[in-house]
């Protein structure tokens, strides 16, 4: 196999070859750090790349291996967003501002761990993770392997375009507004959003966060490399302020079951009223709602029953969290203005705007889900239009640049005030080499149906084997044994 091929292969091929012994944790750390070392550069996609410890963290691995230990993911490299905490390292945020190294690990890392993951680096983000593509003061831009001219999405965009590059065989992202899907679509893999707190949003240095928006996901390039990342850290955290799911069969069984006929709801009505969709994200919803009904499905338009209500309780829930996550820095002052436009405002915002968002939720959510009365799932646009090039909103105003960002993702942001599993699902590429994609959406606690409908339409119209021009030179041999 030669190193481009392994660099590819996904974390559940590398998992079994780590276990037959075919290729060691060390090799496999060994062959990203060099990687990184080579394509990052070119990329921006790691805020921090922690060599000495993925090496060590990949020697104990297979100390756990040669004692007959079996984990998931044992000795297979991952990649963690700059938002969530790692012991010993600084969680920078997108920002400028040191806070320390966190004290422990955040849940989902931990459970990363124990699953036997080896933790290769940190992630870029846009400042705060409050912007749909990666770009900051502080850190720069993250460009998209597929067109260093184009956004790799945000805010999970260095998770995005590190997989999508092969630097890494999966990352972790969060997803607040879209953070997962956005950059997903932008780079042409598989980015689930689960249900909320399927996989616990819990930071000990940070219990403040309560609204319920978040959620932590996976960035991969097929369906069964997410299901397998999940399900190996799902679970409750007893510490965690949110509510856990009822428990969920194991996705990694749902990715090799074949999908009953299900009713389908196709939408491209977006969630901000006069905002216009344009004909190259349409056409490839249009094509997959072909294709599914080539395999059984029935589908037909249908849209959610959207509300203006919606949008402002989201607002409420967003800006209240707004204030406690810029006062947790130490410097505040020196977030970019925008960063700290929006903090002024949100601390003008009365806290009763927040508590009326969180009493309307139910029946807000309960309205939207009327839609899964008649249909088993939803496909829509992930974006409103294209991946943008980079710079694109550069120069505009606080507000002028918001309306326009929000206008560029009308079609995530619902999905994290319901809290039901959404994901992004790869659907070719445009005319111009740009990936293209649509959003499956699934009923609440239902991430079995996103997966095993997402697994049947990877079979028919594979995507994983196509790779970036950018990362596949330099090839060399790695002897599997």
């Amino acid at each position: 196999m030669d190193s481009t091929d392994l660099a590819f292969a996904g974390i559940a091929r590398q998992a079994e070859l780590i276990r037959a012994g075919e290729v060691s944790p060390r090799e496999l750390v060994e062959l990203y750090l060099a990687r990184i070392q080579r394509l990052d550069p070119q990329l921006n996609a790691f805020r921090i790349v922690l060599a000495e410890q993925a090496l060590a963290e990949a020697d104990r691995a297979r100390e756990r291996l040669d004692a007959g230990e079996e984990a998931p993911l044992l000795g297979v490299p991952v990649a963690v967003k700059d938002l969530v905490d790692v012991e010993g390292v600084s969680t920078m945020c997108g920002t400028g501002i040191d806070p320390g190294p966190a004290r422990e690990d955040c849940a989902a890392v931990r459970r990363l761990r124990e699953a036997g993951a080896v933790i290769i680096g940190k992630t870029h983000v846009p400042e705060l993770g409050a912007s749909p593509t990666t770009e900051s003061a502080t850190w720069g831009v993250t460009r998209n392997p597929w067109s260093f001219y184009r956004t790799a999405g945000g805010s999970s965009g260095g998770s995005a375009a590190a997989v999508a590059a092969g630097l890494v065989g999966a990352a972790l992202g969060t997803d607040f507004a879209g953070s997962i899907r956005i950059p997903a679509a932008c780079c042409g893999l598989f980015g689930l959003k689960p249900q909320r707190e399927r996989i616990p949003t819990f930071h000990p240095d940070r219990e403040y966060q309560t609204s319920g928006l978040e959620a932590f996901g996976p960035l991969t390039r097929t369906v069964y490399d997410s299901a397998l990342f999940t399900d190996a850290i799902t679970g409750i955290e007893s510490r965690s302020p949110i509510p856990a799911p009822p428990p969920a069969p194991p996705l990694v069984k749902a990715a090799k079951t074949k999908p009953k006929k299900l009713r389908i709801a196709i939408s491209f009505k977006p969630n901000i009223p006069g905002v216009h969709v344009s004909d190259t994200v349409r056409r490839p919803v249009h094509e997959t709602a072909e294709l599914l009904k080539s395999l059984g499905h029935e589908t037909r338009e249908h849209d959610p029953e959207y509300r203006s209500a919606i949008g402002a309780a989201y607002l409420g829930l967003s800006m209240g969290e707004l204030p406690p996550t810029v006062e947790w820095l130490t410097h505040p002052e020196r977030l970019e203005r925008r960063t700290r436009t929006l903090w002024r405002m949100s601390k003008l915002m009365p806290g009763k705007l927040t508590d009326r968002a969180l009493a309307a939720q139910p029946k807000l959510v309960a309205r939207f889900l009327k839609l899964f009365d008649d249909f088993d799932a939803l496909i829509t646009p992930v974006l409103a239009k294209p991946p943008v090039e980079v710079g694109h909103w550069e120069g505009l105003g606080v507000f002028r640049g918001m309306i326009r960002q929000n206008a560029f993702i009308p079609f995530t942001p619902t999905l994290n005030f319901t809290g039901q599993p959404a994901a992004s699902i790869p659907a070719g590429f445009d005319k111009e080499g740009v990936p293209q994609a649509v959003q499956l959406v699934g009923r609440p606690n239902d991430e079995a149906t996103i997966i095993s409908l997402a697994a049947q339409i990877e079979a028919e119209r594979p995507w994983a084997d196509r790779r970036p021009d950018m990362a596949t030179a330099d090839t060399k041999v790695v002897q599997v044994t």
